[in-house]
């Protein structure tokens, strides 16, 4: 065979392998691991960013993984990490550093005006902040999800629900120092459990009640399945959930697909925010419909609330999530 002939043999098996590079690049899966159940609202949103990536056509599919069928939340964050999973869409624990407990702290925002300039406002310090954390671990989080203020699920009326006094009660927090210290302040017991435990543990009466849920989850996930009589609204933490990704995974997408990914994500982030500020007191009628009895505070009683837990926990994260950090949201909530 001629020189010619071998260069052009070669050449052409170059172009070949070049193509076959691109074409294995471009088509590519993400494995997107939710904690929402099938049915719920956050799922839905999660399905519609695999459309919408579907859509654009850029070699880029999503599977998605809801319910926990991947881990609970307290896993996933370090799954994503490694790069063991692509995507989550779940709320961000402080298992894995302690200064994301700052993301549980209690009367940092007072409505939904506030929820969406501070929590959604990826250009917000309170995301500055989470960003620098999680940059760290090699997680950029996309987009943010608050879904309105927790309350306390019950299994009956806590004694003094509206006071400092003792509730008679023991309920479930999540892992956090803050939110136990922030519920023993005001009169509950506190057992600290993981979010897959919570049903089985009321229902079995381990617990009387958990902090865990907005008005709508309460009634998707506990009344519509006869668990539970009360909510009690105290409005002190807003649930959020982030859309997070492992930087390692979305440093083998192209920078289209990476685009296509992020605008994906901030409409469905768009999306929720807007339903769950619609649905907020629709769900608390169909609560009301469903048997249950919801508890509100006044506006004294709130406010008193805000007030004790502010100067009593707010001082107590310095530990362990650092002044500085408390010192950046304070500074940007004036």
């Amino acid at each position: 065979m001629s020189f010619t002939k071998i260069t052009k043999v070669l050449t052409a098996g170059a172009i070949t392998a070049l193509m076959s590079t691109a074409a294995f690049a471009q088509d590519t899966t993400l494995r997107f691991a939710g904690v929402f159940p099938i049915d719920h609202q956050g799922t839905k949103m999660m399905e519609q960013v695999a459309a919408d990536v579907a859509a654009a056509d850029v070699g880029l599919k999503i599977d998605i993984f809801p319910a926990n069928q991947l881990g609970s939340g307290e896993a996933l964050f370090e799954d994503v990490a490694r790069g063991n999973i692509d995507l989550a869409g779940a709320f961000i624990y402080a298992d894995t550093d302690p200064r994301l407990e700052f993301l549980s702290m209690p009367f940092l925002v007072s409505g939904w005006d506030d929820m969406d300039s501070v929590m959604r406002n990826m250009d917000s310090e309170y995301n500055k902040i989470l960003q620098e954390i999680t940059d760290e671990y090699g997680v950029r989080v996309m987009s943010q999800n608050p879904e309105g203020f927790v309350g306390v699920v019950a299994t009956k009326e806590p004694t003094n629900w509206n006071t400092f006094d003792d509730k008679g009660m023991n309920i479930r927090v999540w892992s956090s120092t803050v939110v136990k210290s922030m519920m023993e302040s005001i009169g509950f017991k506190a057992t600290t459990m993981a979010w897959g435990d919570i049903f089985p543990a009321i229902q079995s009466g381990i617990v009387d009640g958990a902090i865990c849920c907005t008005k709508t989850a309460t009634y998707t996930i506990f009344a519509q399945s006869d668990v539970g009589t009360h909510f009690v609204e105290y409005n002190a933490i807003s649930e959020l959930t982030s859309f997070y990704a492992s930087q390692r995974s979305l440093d083998k997408l192209t920078p289209e697909q990476v685009e296509v990914l992020q605008a994906a994500m901030t409409k469905a982030s768009d999306d929720f925010f807007a339903y769950n500020r619609e649905n907020d007191d629709a769900f608390g009628q169909k609560l009301l419909d469903s048997g249950y009895t919801i508890l509100s505070l006044n506006a004294e009683d709130q406010a008193a609330m805000a007030t004790k837990v502010r100067e009593e926990i707010w001082p107590m994260m310095a530990e362990s999530v650092g002044q500085d950090i408390i010192d950046r949201l304070k500074g940007a909530m004036n």
